[in-house]
């Protein structure tokens, strides 16, 4: 893609998060996303088939991105400890800064078409196994207790996490999500020694 087609996509992208985020996915038209990023409706048929291709798009490119932060976090990590650490800490702090992508991703993934889960789902598979990858590296270290099932407690982390944010929205944000950092890695590392 160009950088102007690029700049578009994204401008698109970030109109459709926002306006998915205010009105639901059903409540949202493309006319709507169209008129939030400032474009003629035909247009989004240049970059999207539909209001589906837009929505697995952002979670594409919006979770790809934490995804490649979460890389960059554990290369830099000395302990699987400190690794898991860090997954919360970015998962955490970008939801909290990006209300809307966290409102999409916690609330609007659950009340999609079971195909549109389905296809979201490959999306956040990347995700999954990377927080296997800690598990594994954390049994290897013997910081983690070697009987644990991998496959298992990567779908206990990520789903602890996806609860600690949903109920902070749900709650009306009242409180930090960032600073349910620590105590929440408290509980996972007392489950995994």
């Amino acid at each position: 893609m160009t950088s102007r087609k690029l700049e578009k996509y994204e401008l698109i992208l970030d109109a459709a998060l926002k306006v998915i985020a205010e009105n639901g996915f059903h409540g949202s038209q493309i006319s709507k996303i169209a008129k939030e990023a400032g474009v003629a409706d035909g247009t989004i048929y240049l970059y999207f088939k539909n209001k589906e291709d837009i929505l697995i798009s952002l979670f594409q490119e919006r979770l790809g991105n934490l995804v490649g932060m979460f890389h960059s976090s554990i290369k830099e990590s000395s302990t699987a400890e400190d690794a898991l650490r860090k997954v919360c800490e970015i998962h955490f702090t970008e939801l909290e800064n990006n209300v809307n992508l966290a409102y999409v991703t916690q609330i609007e993934l659950r009340q999609s078409s079971l195909e549109l889960r389905k296809a979201i789902g490959l999306v956040v598979k990347p995700y999954i196994q990377l927080i296997e990858h800690i598990v594994e590296r954390g049994k290897t270290e013997g910081s983690f207790r070697k009987e644990l099932d991998a496959k298992l407690t990567r779908l206990l982390i990520f789903g602890a996490m996806d609860e600690v944010v949903t109920s902070w929205l749900i709650s009306g944000r009242k409180y930090s999500l960032s600073a349910q950092v620590d105590k929440t890695v408290e509980f996972f590392l007392k489950g995994l020694k």
